[in-house]
């Protein structure tokens, strides 16, 4: 009887702790939170503009990473169209927000190509590529999948990819993953909660 008793509480207690931090604070984020992993720490790569970039460059602001393409056809686009939306949902606070979409297909995404693709959704939006090589590491890095298809007769192939954003804080700390299907009102909630922490 008091095994029986002793299992209910337990029940009861692990329940109440589901949608909480360590600590007892209840969680503030719609998406998934991964404040402390060990992975996704840092990139360097070039922008479309030419420029060498890291995460340093974007302290201060709230970071939304993409990976894709610029022949996809579907999810890249639309995810960027999200990720535009949440920069105009926060008004004046947009601005503190970063957009980066980093392509996994460097041999056709040109900087000319993903400056003219990422402009497309919004101003700001920087595209980020890198050789083989710097490519490959930071897929590692990021625990991110991605694959190339054979070409076709025509020379065209696509690259399957993961669809998630991955979220960094104003001090550049991994924070959030925003996995499909994304709800712009949530995201912009986090992301505005985030520019206040």
């Amino acid at each position: 009887m008091r095994l029986r008793i002793f299992l209910a509480i337990a029940s009861l207690l692990l329940v109440a702790a589901c949608g909480e931090r360590p600590g007892g604070a209840p969680t503030a984020f719609t998406a998934t939170e991964v404040t402390g992993v060990e992975w996704g720490r840092d990139f360097h790569l070039n922008d479309h503009h030419g420029r060498p970039r890291s995460l340093a460059d974007f302290r201060g602001k709230v970071v939304m990473l993409f990976f894709g393409f610029t022949h996809c056809p579907d999810v890249c686009p639309t995810t960027l169209a999200d990720m535009a939306q949440v920069v105009k949902a926060l008004g004046p606070d947009g601005a503190r927000v970063q957009g980066l979409f980093v392509t996994v297909d460097a041999a056709r995404d040109t900087p000319e190509a993903l400056a003219k693709y990422v402009g497309a959704f919004h101003p700001s939006f920087l595209g980020l590529y890198g050789d083989p090589a710097a490519t490959a590491a930071m897929a590692r890095e990021f625990k991110f999948f991605h694959a190339a298809h054979a070409a076709d007769g025509n020379g065209d192939y696509a690259v399957e990819h993961g669809s998630a954003i991955y979220v960094y804080g104003p001090h550049g700390h991994r924070r959030l993953l925003m996995s499909q299907p994304h709800d712009v009102a949530a995201m912009a909630a986090d992301v505005a909660r985030l520019l206040k922490s």
